[in-house]
């Protein structure tokens, strides 16, 4: 089994790290480049190159102890299975007092994940980044397809979207739900204190959702449906760390990198998120 960051030592043992990798490979309704079921994997392996100092936080971080579990039986089953199966694992990963770090696979796996937090903290809101509002109640005859995460998820905690640039007529409409807030790109262009609503927004317990598509195609190509005018790398980190800061991270998850084949950037951009994240939660 691939271990994140290549280190399979005494601090990576269940027992005693504090945060836990959960590999999810499902791909089922994807809709536009395939190959997400991939990224878990790809990611996990482009990890093992990271060097394990950061600069910016001037610690070793991977000492917090980041154990990998055993990478989920999902490609075969049907969204809403999937999503079922997704909330009793990272359920289990919140049982034993640990911080879960769910890999994707396609955007579709953060409602189980979602469902699973909303059972440990009841004042829950989910801070969600994501090139597209994933606003639709259906799209290709499920309501768990990765067209419709942010809806669902809506369904169960307050939500604030960061990054979106893409979205339909009945998304757009759905907007004035009192339970959401989005921030979109033209937004974040116009409002350089950004952060400071979002936090305004979110309650002092979040779940943060990363599809990798938040980004700008020109440093994160690798996605499943890339979209024009992203946000970038150090401004990112320097607005996620912002909001880190003053809020209690109970997990997240990275999603939707579709590994091409002969380009490390963008696999080795999606470990290192991970890696920065963690260390912004833990120290």
């Amino acid at each position: 089994m691939t271990i994140f960051g290549g280190s399979d030592n005494k601090l990576g043992s269940f027992k005693n790290a504090k945060a836990v990798i959960l590999p999810v490979p499902y791909g089922k309704t994807v809709t536009y480049r395939k190959g997400t079921e991939k990224g878990p994997r790809t990611i996990l392996d482009a990890s093992d190159k990271l060097e394990l100092f950061d600069e910016e936080l001037n610690r070793e971080i991977h000492r917090i102890g980041i154990n990998t579990a055993p990478s989920l039986k999902i490609a075969s089953l049907k969204p809403e299975k999937a999503v079922n199966l997704v909330k009793n694992k990272v359920s289990d990963i919140f049982k034993k007092g640990k911080l879960p770090v769910v890999l994707g696979g396609e955007h579709s796996i953060t409602i189980g994940a979602v469902q699973a937090a909303k059972k440990y903290y009841k004042d829950l809101s989910v801070l969600y980044f994501d090139a597209h509002c994933d606003l639709r109640n259906t799209y290709k005859g499920s309501k768990y397809n990765h067209a419709c995460v942010a809806r669902r998820v809506s369904e169960i905690a307050p939500l604030v979207e960061v990054g979106t640039r893409s979205l339909s007529k009945e998304e757009f409409d759905f907007l004035k739900h009192d339970n959401i807030k989005v921030i979109s790109m033209l937004d974040i262009m116009r409002m350089p204190g950004w952060p400071e609503v979002v936090k305004k927004k979110l309650s002092k317990n979040v779940y943060i959702s990363i599809d990798l598509d938040v980004f700008d195609p020109s440093i994160m190509p690798a996605i499943g449906t890339p979209e024009p005018g992203g946000m970038g790398w150090h401004d990112f980190l320097k607005a996620i760390r912002n909001i880190i800061s003053s809020k209690n991270i109970v997990g997240f998850d990275i999603t939707e990198l579709c590994p091409i084949k002969d380009m490390a950037g963008p696999d080795f951009a999606a470990a290192k998120l991970i890696y920065k994240l963690l260390g912004y939660i833990f120290f």
